[in-house]
């Protein structure tokens, strides 16, 4: 296992304000990692740090092995970053602003052309070279933006909600291009994002609420951990469900014409269906999502209390 980053009692504080209270995590070389987080949470001021754009109060960031603080031109030369507010001119064409950008790294002419080339070639946006930045698309700016972190060809790509804001067709196009690059070149990405479903692709998660690490593991780990699935069953007779399911010393509740009761695994729904089965009009299984993990992994309250007592309804 090759830890390309790691974090130790990280801690920065505004003031009276403590924004990141002692954090600890890794990212492993190669992978798809997910750092999630509110607003507020401390997850902007972790990046900001990482990408040695912020300095800190305390602790140890390494990048690649090198240490930030002490090494930050070197990892600025090995990372990527594609912002959540792109930072290219609207009124320029792709090729200009891949240019001036690519210029920052004091490449020679026929590198920049190289790295260009390379770099347009793996996002697809060869045919949007000459056409200005301003008048390109959702999805065909964010593919520019992903192509001008890559210039300089960095091991680790940082990614800010790289889809806000995109229709979901956009939104998808766009993870086929970070997947498709990852895939070619095993570049590691850190990944922040709002939409669960993207989260849950990655390859581990760590959450951050109120400056401190709430929940850490792979999609399958923190589901196991932070959900439920959920039998989801329509009665003909509600008081004999009623009556059934606390018999059965089942939690549920009660929404509209249909009653929840969650489980602790999907087989566990064969048994409570088949004593249902003659009282049942209509059965559905929710199996447990990234919504729910964020939700409960971020919420003060113990997880069991999130569910309905088993008496009401």
């Amino acid at each position: 296992m090759n830890k390309v980053i790691e974090v130790k009692g990280l801690k920065k504080a505004y003031g009276s304000l403590k924004a990141v209270k002692g954090i600890d995590f890794y990212v492993e070389q190669g992978s798809l990692f997910a750092f999630l987080g509110k607003n507020g949470a401390g997850k902007s001021t972790t990046i900001d740090i990482m990408s040695t754009q912020l300095a800190f109060d305390s602790g140890e960031v390494m990048i690649n092995e090198l240490r930030i603080g002490k090494d930050n031109e070197k990892i600025r030369s090995e990372i990527g970053i594609v912002f959540q507010d792109s930072v290219l001119d609207p009124l320029l064409t792709v090729s200009e602003n891949l240019e001036i950008r690519g210029s920052f790294y004091g490449l020679t002419k026929k590198e920049l052309k190289a790295a260009i080339k390379q770099a347009t070639q793996v996002v697809g946006i060869n045919d949007l070279l000459k056409r200005p930045y301003g008048k390109l698309s959702g999805g065909q700016r964010r593919r520019t933006d992903i192509a001008r972190a890559l210039i300089h060809t960095p091991k680790i790509l940082f990614l800010d909600e790289p889809t806000t804001g995109l229709d979901p067709q956009t939104r998808k196009r766009v993870w086929e291009t970070i997947r498709n690059l990852q895939k070619e070149t095993g570049m590691t990405v850190f990944l922040t994002t709002h939409y669960m479903e993207e989260a849950a692709q990655a390859d581990y998660i760590t959450i951050i609420g109120e400056g401190e690490i709430k929940a850490k593991g792979t999609p399958l780990e923190l589901k196991e951990r932070y959900s439920k699935d959920i039998l989801k069953v329509k009665p003909r007779d509600e008081q004999r469900l009623i009556s059934t399911l606390q018999s059965m010393n089942l939690s549920f509740s009660k929404h509209q014409e249909f009653f929840q009761i969650p489980l602790e695994s999907t087989l566990d729904a064969i048994p409570i269906v088949e004593v249902l089965k003659d009282n049942l009009l209509n059965l559905e299984i929710l199996n447990g999502t990234m919504d729910d993990v964020f939700i409960n992994s971020t919420q003060k309250e113990e997880w069991d209390d999130v569910y309905h007592s088993k008496t009401k309804y």
